[in-house]
């Protein structure tokens, strides 16, 4: 673990209960940056992604390790009165309370933002649903997979005269989860100015369709539907995939300067003069003779030797890595995105670093993911100042 240190929320107290990908993913970097995470589970079952596999380590999801470092796990079953008076209970001392149910769920709990605001006018409440609180989708579920779909992702991803695909990573629920983690912070920085916390709703519909760049502002400019590109750029040539001899590489000229080296670098400088190649406009109008011609090239030889000639003219490039590569390369390896915990049970866990570096209140590795309700009385005792014959109790009628 990296050493302990007062991260920029340190002191922040966040009441997670959020499951699968979008909420965690949050919290996790919540948890990065210093706060306090008490992740809520239900008894016995957990998260959903702790059953996501395989793989597992030692019974653990290589999926819920991923998303979960930093935080504290107490079970709580809300299915009962006095599991949801503990949550209320909780809420009272918590800065932030993030939830990812169907909208209604928590209201019918009693645990909406107008009942727990009116016991702590300071927390700040966020809500991240499939569809939105409110309108004629509000209640559908929504998995990453079906927003793809339904916010227009799938349509535009895929090869040209291939099928709608989804993204491989889940993007919009770790983009969703990126979008409320920001409006958290600023939530909290608005707080600081008027002592009083607020309401965050937001979804995976509106976090995709604010996503749909450049390929919706074309729409809205064009009323043209757009299609899919496979691994080229709809507005910007060239910007794509190209075959090398030995695999695949990218190469992105998105400025005349960088098509002017692109030129030179391959030995081609007659192509900045040729009227099909003069401005990105006429290379857009051209693209299929361009590519050709640039593909036949980068066909001569192999992706490293492509790479040190384009990288050295300052062209922007790169190789299509396997994500074993990804994982052994120099650069990844000095930023630190490669990182080791000590788990409970499942010893040595590798997971991928922290991406935001801060001078400093440098984010930290705290705590390892947590085994299921592993921290249940240290919440209980530390958040609310609970007896240990009350906890007891509480979990002899399997409340916890």
């Amino acid at each position: 673990m990296t050493p302990k240190s007062a991260g920029a929320l340190d002191g922040i107290r966040v009441l997670d209960l959020t499951r699968a990908l979008a909420g965690p993913y949050c919290t996790m970097f919540l948890g990065d940056f210093g706060a306090e995470v008490a992740k809520v589970e239900q008894p016995q079952v957990g998260d959903d992604s702790r059953g996501w596999g395989p793989p597992f380590v030692d019974k653990e999801s290589a999926y819920f390790l991923s998303i979960n470092r930093n935080k504290k796990s107490i079970t709580i079953d809300m299915k009962t009165a006095e599991g949801i008076d503990l949550v209320r209970r909780l809420a009272d001392t918590a800065d932030v309370l993030i939830e990812n149910f169907r909208p209604g769920i928590m209201d019918r709990f009693g645990l909406g933002d107008a009942d727990l605001r009116a016991r702590n006018p300071r927390l700040i409440y966020a809500s991240l649903s499939g569809f939105g609180a409110d309108g004629p989708m509000k209640d559908w579920p929504g998995y990453d997979l079906v927003i793809q779909a339904y916010g227009g992702f799938m349509s535009i991803t895929g090869p040209r005269d291939g099928e709608p695909t989804k993204v491989a990573v889940a993007i919009i629920d770790i983009v969703a989860g990126l979008m409320v983690g920001k409006a958290i912070m600023a939530a909290l920085f608005a707080r600081e100015r008027n002592g009083v916390g607020q309401k965050i709703d937001t979804s995976l519909l509106e976090a995709e369709v604010a996503c749909l760049i450049p390929y919706g502002s074309d729409y809205l400019a064009t009323g043209k539907v757009p299609g899919r590109w496979g691994n080229a750029h709809p507005n910007i040539v060239p910007y794509q995939t190209f075959n090398t001899q030995d695999g695949y590489m990218v190469v992105g000229a998105a400025s005349e300067g960088n098509w002017q080296r692109l030129c030179q670098a391959v030995e081609k400088p007659e192509l900045t003069n040729d009227p099909r190649f003069a401005n990105n406009a006429q290379r857009v109008a051209h693209r299929e003779e361009l590519i050709a011609i640039l593909q036949d090239l980068f066909r001569r030889r192999d992706t490293a030797s492509w790479i040190k000639l384009l990288g050295d003219a300052g062209l922007p490039c790169g190789p299509v890595n396997t994500i074993d590569r990804v994982f052994k390369d120099p650069q990844v390896l000095h930023r630190n995105m490669l990182l080791e915990v000590e788990h409970p049970t499942a010893g040595t866990v590798r997971m991928a670093g922290m991406p935001v570096k801060f001078s400093a209140t440098p984010a930290s590795l705290r705590l390892p993911p947590p085994l299921l309700g592993q921290h249940s009385e240290e919440i209980l005792q530390s958040w609310l100042g609970m007896a240990v014959d009350s906890i007891q109790e509480l979990r002899r009628k399997k409340i916890i």
